[in-house]
């Protein structure tokens, strides 16, 4: 497997927006072969439109990460495309955040189902196939509340803690087959996150602080070809970055 972006087959979740979008935009333009998952697809497919009007290779997959079948599906369009997977983005996430005392419970069961449980979704649809190759690298992310809970945040907090245990776990049981893990966490990034808070005084309070100090989507863009980018020998197993701007 090559330490460049160049020619790598890349699977991106959450890619119609936000993150996954900048990503797909920032790896097409450095020669990888994107393949995207989202629910959106009317905008996935324009993605893909663009990516491909300006030279790329992308293809677009409906898929709504709850649902494992759809993200073996994606997985599985990768490999008929291209005869391998190189990289696995598990980057699908919400971020509905209110006290607890106010009984969010189907906000709760959301936050579990994507956050984690579609991330789980992305590692046995991917593992397989790098375990073949011995070779591959999965990239999940989690969040600066993977690091510090704060009032309003202990359910998002703990999906993004159990992405960071999650991910040191597949970390040690991967070595045997050349597999790099990378588990970024990434502070107010300006995307349509702050938009899944339903809850009217936390939503203005989020969007208020989002609007202070939010950095452009691609600045996670970068870290993730940072880590992909390394020497097949060097894994960089986690990263933690903030906008300049932000305290906590």
């Amino acid at each position: 497997m090559s330490s460049t972006i160049d020619g790598k087959v890349v699977v991106i979740t959450g890619a119609s927006s936000g993150l996954g979008e900048a990503t797909a935009r920032l790896f097409s333009e450095r020669g990888a072969s994107v393949v995207l998952g989202a629910r959106r697809v009317d905008r996935l497919r324009s993605l893909v439109e663009e990516l491909t009007w300006r030279g790329g290779k992308a293809l677009a997959v409906a898929t709504d990460v709850t649902d494992r079948a759809q993200v073996e599906a994606l997985v599985e369009a990768a490999v008929q495309a291209h005869g391998r997977i190189d990289v696995m983005i598990n980057n699908a996430g919400l971020m509905p955040q209110a006290p607890l005392d106010r009984l969010k419970v189907d906000e709760w069961d959301r936050m579990i189902d994507v956050n984690l449980k579609g991330v789980l979704y992305g590692i046995a649809a991917a593992l397989p196939h790098m375990q073949r190759q011995k070779a591959g690298h999965i990239v999940n992310v989690s969040s600066v509340a993977g690091h510090k809970v704060g009032p309003g945040f202990a359910v998002y907090a703990a999906t993004k803690h159990a992405v960071r245990a999650l991910s040191e776990g597949l970390r040690q049981e991967v070595k045997p087959y050349n597999i790099r893990t990378t588990v970024i966490s990434p502070g107010a990034v300006a995307t349509e996150l702050p938009d899944s808070v339903t809850d009217p005084d936390v939503a203005e309070r989020i969007r208020a602080f989002y609007a202070r100090v939010a950095i452009p989507a691609d600045s996670f863009a970068r870290m993730v070809a940072f880590a992909i980018a390394q020497p097949e020998e060097v894994d960089v197993n986690e990263i933690l970055f903030r906008p300049t701007a932000q305290e906590l």
